[in-house]
């Protein structure tokens, strides 16, 4: 009974290797649902909308997450705090991804999807 409602994308893991993508994912669907607001400083969420985000935000973060920000109570603050917590892998993953990118050859795969999957992974 973990997850009871289906989550709309996989969620954030506890070391954040996947920030970056989960990032986009969940604005685009607060976007999608008009609660973006919800997330930006100095907004005018009503309880309703704050609770909602909330709950969103929970369900599509790692247990160990969810038990270490348990006491978190404005979906402002928590998208804050993993933030902080995560934003440092955008220095730490792009000069990853340009090197890998640069290193790149298509002779050194046996199959085209073996290469396809490694240039996905790259680009996300």
């Amino acid at each position: 009974m973990r997850n009871i409602e289906n989550q709309k994308f996989i969620a954030l893991d506890i070391f954040g290797k996947n920030y970056l993508s989960w990032v986009l994912d969940v604005k685009l669907h607060l976007s999608a649902k008009k609660l973006r607001h919800t997330i930006d400083e100095d907004n005018a969420a009503s309880n309703e909308e704050r609770a909602t985000v909330l709950i969103f935000l929970r369900h599509h973060i790692d247990d160990g997450l969810k038990y270490e920000y348990l006491t978190v109570e404005n979906p402002l603050e928590l998208w804050q705090n993993l933030n902080d917590r995560f934003e440092h892998l955008k220095a730490v993953v792009l000069p990853n991804a340009l090197n890998d990118w640069s290193q790149l050859r298509f002779q050194d795969f046996k199959i085209v999807s073996e290469y396809n999957s490694t240039l996905f992974k790259i680009v996300t």
